[in-house]
């Protein structure tokens, strides 16, 4: 055995850890979006229109800094509304990513979530490596391009189908 076979990891081995790459990658967006959206809806102070932590002063915050400054403004109309709407919103993606139920449909969603988030809230940041929601949209686009083939609800049903056409 020369030393080059001694590092390379048996073929079924690689085949593996491809089958799975995208795996903790899901875990980890939808662990990260459901926290994200049980903290915005157990927090009353996010959950406001005015006072310090609130929506509304977030919001405000950002209107003259963010590259879509009508986005901060069409969400200041019902701050409340906008904060609730973006917590379930949240929840729903992040819980489709662990299920990998609806994966590719979640992914779009958490990714146009970041988009928001990064052309508000992150866009006045810099350098531009430093706001974590551009992070998170990139994070989001292999899971749209390639769902969750394992280990997810949407291969048990694709299974299951399979076994009826069969």
């Amino acid at each position: 055995m020369t030393r080059t076979d001694a590092l390379r990891a048996p073929a079924g081995l690689r085949e593996q850890a491809a089958r799975y790459a995208l795996l903790p990658l899901r875990l980890f967006l939808g662990v990260t979006f459901v926290y994200a959206g049980l903290d915005k809806l157990t927090d009353p102070a996010f959950l406001a229109a005015d006072g310090a932590g609130s929506i509304g002063e977030l919001m405000r915050g950002v209107r003259h800094t963010a590259a879509v400054p009508g986005l901060v403004g069409l969400g200041l109309e019902a701050p409340v509304t906008f904060a609730v709407a973006l917590a379930f919103g949240e929840l729903l993606v992040g819980l489709g990513a662990l299920a990998g139920l609806l994966t590719r449909l979640a992914a779009v969603g958490g990714a146009v979530i970041s988009l928001c988030l990064w052309l508000t809230v992150s866009w006045a940041v810099t350098p531009y490596y430093y706001g974590n929601d551009l992070v998170y949209l990139m994070a989001w686009t292999p899971l749209v391009l390639a769902g969750a083939p394992y280990l997810s609800l949407d291969s048990l049903i694709r299974s299951r189908r399979s076994l009826r056409t069969a």
